[in-house]
C-alpha cells in the first residue's frame, strides 16, 4: 500500500547557502521566502511585476541545489534517523567541491550554476543519492507519471526507477533555482538582470560544504530547514 501523499511528510537533502550569507539572502530574497524560518520576505526592487508569478515553483523549495530529491521516509525509517544519518555523512572526510557560480538559464529555468563541472560535486552528489537511498520510500505510480517518463531518456527512466529520480550520476547537474520555466523571448531579459544582480554580492568562488535537510510537513506546505552540518574536509 502507498502512503497518502498528501497528509504525508517528505524529506529533502540540499545544498544551502550559510543562513548569513550574501548568497542565501540573494537567492531567499528573489524566491521571496526564507527556507530557514518560514518566513515570506518582500522582493527587491526593480522585479517584473509578476515576479510572484515567476518565481511560484522555486518558492515552495526554498533556495537551494538538490542534492537528494524529496521523499516520503520508507516504512520503518523516522526523521530521527534521518538526522542521525545526516549528521554521519556529513562527518566522513572528503575533498570538498569548488566551483565558479554563475546565474544562467537551464532547461528552460534561470539558476546559479558552475561555470564548469565539478568531479568533487559530481561524487558529493552520488554519494547522497546511495546513502541516503534506504531511506526513500518507493515510487507511487502517480509520482512516476508525474515524472513523464515518455519524456526521460532510457537513462533517466532507469535512474528515475531505481533512485527515485532520473537526474542522478552523470545526468546530475547542480542549480539553485531562481525562476519557472520561462519562454525562450523572456529568459534572455531576466537572465541579464539577474546576472547584474548577482554580481553586486562579488561571488567568484563558492564552496559546496554542507547538507541541509529540508522538510515538507505536507502537500500544502513549503519545505524548511530543519538542520544542516558543515561537511569534513579531508
Amino acid at each position: 500500500m502507498y502512503p497518502a501523499m498528501a497528509n504525508t511528510p517528505r524529506y529533502a537533502i540540499y545544498y544551502a547557502p550559510s543562513p548569513d550569507s550574501a548568497l542565501h539572502r540573494f537567492g531567499s530574497a528573489l524566491l521571496g521566502y526564507d527556507a530557514v524560518d518560514g518566513d515570506d520576505l518582500p522582493f527587491p526592487d526593480g522585479v517584473t511585476p509578476d515576479w510572484r508569478e515567476v518565481t511560484e515553483d522555486p518558492r515552495k523549495y526554498g533556495f537551494h541545489a538538490t542534492l537528494k530529491a524529496p521523499t516520503a521516509l520508507a516504512d520503518g525509517r523516522n526523521e530521527a534517523e534521518l538526522l542521525a544519518a545526516c549528521a554521519a555523512f556529513a562527518g566522513k572526510a572528503r575533498r570538498i567541491p569548488v566551483i565558479e557560480p554563475v546565474v544562467d538559464a537551464i532547461s528552460g529555468f534561470i539558476a546559479v550554476i558552475p561555470a564548469k563541472r565539478s568531479d568533487e560535486l559530481q561524487q558529493l552528489a552520488a554519494d547522497c543519492v546511495t546513502e541516503f537511498d534506504t531511506f526513500r520510500a518507493p515510487l507511487t505510480p502517480e509520482d512516476r507519471a508525474r515524472r513523464k517518463p515518455e519524456r526521460l531518456t532510457e537513462r533517466q527512466r532507469d535512474y528515475l526507477d531505481r533512485w527515485g529520480y532520473p537526474y542522478v550520476m552523470e545526468e546530475f547537474r547542480f542549480h539553485m533555482t531562481l525562476t519557472g520555466r520561462l519562454s525562450d523571448e523572456r529568459r534572455g531579459p531576466i537572465v541579464a538582470q539577474l546576472r547584474e544582480r548577482f554580481a553586486t554580492i562579488d561571488l567568484t568562488r563558492l564552496a559546496i560544504d554542507r547538507i541541509a535537510l529540508f522538510k515538507q510537513a505536507d502537500s500544502a506546505s513549503r519545505f524548511r530547514i530543519i538542520d544542516s552540518w558543515p561537511l569534513r574536509a579531508q
